[in-house]
């Protein structure tokens, strides 16, 4: 009876040891990384009912603007009922976070005042937080385009470099203040981002080491990097520089690594890839129309329509650079250059995000793909 006793012992024991190293094991073991996934969503062209909810973690809704007063220009009632459709969806997914984007590129005139002194400082901080209450949103999103730079007439001072930082400061200050009072901190404070700009001057015209303290995401908008402004076909988005070209334009990973160098952490980054195209018209037929002159009109093309019109249609021939892994099309017979995104050329970018251990993907913009819904998923499961 003892000896049975005994082995019964030994073996319970085996086999709470065994329980005990298969629990280490597991605790060991770096919890799965999740990554963001930030989709912007503009005014028009949805209903509630596209935008898959359970699929993103953020939605920046584009755009509210500066006032000439230097707080937020008042929003139409369409883009009030936008909110609220948006904030709705938090009941499919309840970790949604929705936040304004506040600028872009035609939206961005009084951002250099807004920004000059301490006094309109904390005036366009406390309309960021009264407009946050209002339409019960979770942060804000600056897109400021461009400091110190000029854009689609903006007001620039080459104040605006330190005065990106200090602006971004007052709201971040304003934002954590009003988060104490309604009991949002921690992993639940109200969120502060900005769109920041892919190309080489964007970089050197703002802190970036400095403002990105006060930021919760760097969302780099690593597209447009040929538009159009360009005389010359170019990829829009490539991950990587082409061995064509002009070397000194930057692709998505030199984008990224320009951030780092000026202090931006890579976990606060965010990759920013496009659901669009961009074509040149009148192009000198060489080499497939890639990185020559263009003379001719220039187009924005949505994906649904690159889709519908022109991959492999119409006269149009699909191209892959391997270097720069991205698609581009030609027409011989027109004489059009297209660059633009698909599925192939997001699998190098995410797997890019990954290895770098950037924040995650954002794109612009949901409806250039809501008729063939091809290119959200494969960003999802990209990132799972």
């Amino acid at each position: 009876m003892k000896s049975r006793l005994f082995f019964l012992s030994i073996s319970v024991a085996v086999c709470l040891f065994s329980l005990f190293l298969c629990l280490s094991t597991v605790l060991a073991q770096p919890a799965t990384k999740r990554y963001v996934l930030i989709g912007y969503v503009s005014g028009d062209g949805w209903t509630k009912d596209q935008i898959e909810a359970r699929k993103l973690t953020h939605i920046n809704y584009a755009f509210a603007v500066p006032a000439k007063n230097g707080e937020f220009a008042a929003i139409s009632a369409k883009d009030a009922a936008n909110l609220a459709a948006l904030t709705s969806l938090r009941s499919v997914n309840k970790d949604l976070k929705i936040l304004i984007s506040v600028g872009g590129w035609d939206g961005c005139r009084y951002f250099s005042d807004a920004a000059l002194t301490d006094a309109s400082r904390r005036k366009f901080a406390n309309s960021a937080v009264k407009f946050l209450k209002k339409h019960n949103i979770d942060g804000v999103d600056i897109d400021w385009e461009y400091p110190a730079q000029v854009g689609a007439g903006n007001i620039f001072r080459p104040e605006d470099k330190a005065n990106f930082t200090l602006f971004l400061k007052a709201i971040r200050d304003r934002l954590d203040e009003q988060g104490k009072v309604d009991k949002r901190t921690g992993p639940n404070h109200y969120l502060l981002t900005a769109a920041t700009g892919g190309d080489t001057a964007f970089v050197s015209h703002i802190n970036l080491g400095e403002a990105q303290q006060y930021l919760d995401y760097v969302n780099i908008m690593t597209y447009d990097l040929y538009h159009g402004n360009d005389k010359v076909t170019g990829h829009h988005s490539p991950l990587a520089q082409s061995k064509k070209g002009d070397q000194s334009r930057n692709s998505s990973m030199s984008a990224v690594d320009g951030h780092i160098r000026a202090g931006v952490p890579a976990n606060k980054i965010v990759l920013g890839i496009p659901f669009y195209g961009r074509g040149w018209a009148n192009v000198r037929p060489v080499d497939n129309g890639l990185y020559q002159p263009a003379s001719g009109k220039h187009s924005f093309i949505s994906y649904d329509e690159l889709v519908d019109k022109y991959i492999n249609k119409n006269g149009f021939v699909r191209y892959w650079d391997a270097d720069a892994k991205a698609p581009y099309l030609w027409n011989a017979r027109s004489r059009t250059f297209i660059s633009y995104a698909d599925a192939q050329s997001f699998g190098p970018k995410i797997d890019y995000v990954k290895k770098k251990g950037l924040a995650g993907i954002m794109f612009w913009e949901y409806i250039y793909d809501l008729k063939h819904k091809a290119l959200l998923d494969p960003v999802v499961n990209g990132l799972k």
